[in-house]
């Protein structure tokens, strides 16, 4: 599992793709698993913090309690108007919550962006990376995909 630094060092065109995708709109959808392995979609908002992609989360939300009993996650940017001009963003992987110390340096880092109050913060291993769109004449998909220590490929669909 890779870090964004990794994913960004890795590939760095798409990278800068998908960064700029995730901060053009700043609420995206987030796929976790429930206690009964049923799936379960959430709004969230991601940020990158360093090396690192993250999320966070109000207390006790269903959210947070999927990704600490089970960390794999997958995370869709926000679609947009449906004109389809903006190509799909998928993430998968797995998260691991930021506690302790570390997340004591977060707050203290961070404190004048945060909102009051408690909170979970939870960085993003990343497994793979698809950007998915329309091709340039809109007659087919064109999909790239990234997965740690191997080249970007990209994929033409009818």
């Amino acid at each position: 599992m890779a870090t964004w630094k990794q994913f960004d060092d890795e590939a760095p065109e798409l990278a800068k793709v998908v960064r700029a995708q995730l901060t053009a709109t700043k609420h995206h959808v987030l796929a976790t698993l429930r206690a009964d392995g049923s799936p379960r979609v959430s709004g969230t908002e991601v940020d990158f913090d360093g090396d690192h992609l993250t999320l966070g989360s109000m207390p006790e939300a269903r959210k947070a309690h999927d990704l600490q009993r089970d960390s794999r996650y997958a995370l869709h940017n926000n679609p947009g108007d449906g004109s389809m001009t903006v190509a799909d963003i998928k993430i998968s992987g797995r998260a691991a919550e930021v506690t302790g110390p570390e997340f004591e340096a977060y707050q203290t880092a961070h404190a004048a962006g945060l909102p009051p109050g408690p909170f979970h913060l939870f960085r993003l291993g990343i497994d793979d990376v698809v950007l998915a769109g329309l091709n340039d004449t809109r007659t087919g998909m064109e999909i790239t995909l990234w997965r740690p220590g191997q080249p970007v490929r990209t994929f033409a669909r009818a």
